[in-house]
This record gives structure tokens, C-alpha cells and sequence, in this order.
């Protein structure tokens, strides 16, 4: 039986031999066909990428030429925007004062002697006057019994000898001073006790 065992063995190696050298030879034909095949796919592949990639670059490039576009259109308007509001910026303002003028005008125009009348009118194209620079945002810095504030007021004098109670505080307004919307544009001259 030994024998036979053998025998049997040797015939299986065989079969087994030829099937692993058929199997071999399969194998090698199979790997030169995927080679192929994954060249030909791999190729395709890259194309493919490669296709997709340029056509991405080419919207990126059309985006970007787009917004630099935008961009130039926006600075130029706001430029010109800009020299607009300098050369017609006090329109505003000066509309508001024409009718002030207008009063003036007709002012002069009257020929009265009677200075009381003259004050009067004088009186009334002055509070006019007023309301429209109101109305403009522009208000009075108030100075009377006020603390010295070096925000809105300007020290032109020192008056000695006022007392404790008047010390750092204005004494006299000699110019009067203004605020436009919150922003100083004229300090008050002022007179502070010592």
C-alpha cells in the first residue's frame, strides 16, 4: 500500500503540476490583458482628469477676469461718485440759505427811515437764519456759567481775582463757537476765571 500511496502522490503532483502551469500560463495571459486594459483605462482616465482640470481652470480664469471687471467698474464709479459729492456737496447748504438772501435783499431794498423797523426786520432775517442753520445740523456751543472744556472752548484770557465759585469756569464768551452734527467746527473764545 505504500507503494501505492506513492504512486498516487506522484500522479497527484503531476495533475496538480500541469494544473499549476496551466494555471500559470492563464494567469500570465490575464495580467498582459489587464496591463493593457488598465493602460487603456488608466489613459482614458487621465484624460478625462485632464479634460475636467482645464475645463475647471478655464471657469476660474473667466471668474476671476469677471470680478477684476467688477472690481475696476466699482472703483471708477466710486471716484467719480466721490468727485461729484466735492463739487456739489454744499448744494444742500446753500439752498437752505438762499431764502436768508432773498430777505436781505429785500431788506435793502426798503427805503425806510424808521431804525426801529430796520431792527426788527434785521431781528427776524437773523432768527431765520438761525432755524436754517438748525435745520443744517449746526447748533450753538453754550459758554454761560459753563465749566472751561478744552473740547469746546478756547482760552484766550485769564480773569484774576473772580473768586473759588468762578474758578475754571468762563467769564465771557468773546466769539461764540459751533457744532455741526456732534463734530466742533468753531471753538468758543472765552474768558476763564483764575
Amino acid at each position: 500500500m505504500k507503494n501505492n500511496d506513492k504512486t498516487e502522490e506522484k500522479d497527484i503532483e503531476v495533475k496538480d503540476g500541469n494544473v499549476e502551469a496551466a494555471a500559470a500560463e492563464e494567469a500570465k495571459e490575464a495580467e498582459t490583458t489587464d496591463c493593457n486594459e488598465e493602460t487603456t483605462e488608466d489613459g482614458n482616465d487621465v484624460n478625462a482628469k485632464l479634460e475636467a482640470a482645464q475645463k475647471e481652470i478655464e471657469q476660474l480664469r473667466d471668474r476671476y477676469l469677471r470680478t477684476a471687471a467688477e472690481f475696476d467698474n466699482y472703483k471708477k464709479r466710486t471716484l467719480k461718485e466721490k468727485a461729484e459729492l466735492l463739487l456739489n456737496g454744499s448744494e444742500k447748504t446753500v439752498c437752505a440759505v438762499l431764502p436768508v438772501l432773498d430777505d436781505f435783499e429785500r431788506a435793502l431794498a426798503t427805503e425806510t427811515d424808521d431804525a426801529q423797523a430796520v431792527k426788527d426786520g434785521m431781528q427776524l432775517i437773523f432768527n431765520k437764519f438761525k432755524k436754517v442753520l438748525e435745520s443744517l445740523g449746526v447748533k450753538k456751543i453754550e459758554t454761560d456759567g459753563q465749566d472751561f472744556n478744552v473740547d469746546y472752548h478756547e482760552a484766550v484770557a485769564m480773569v484774576p481775582g473772580m473768586g473759588d465759585d468762578n474758578k475754571g469756569k468762563v467769564i465771557d464768551c468773546l466769539q461764540t463757537g459751533y457744532k455741526l452734527n456732534d463734530k466742533v467746527i468753531r471753538h468758543a473764545k472765552v474768558a476763564v476765571g483764575q
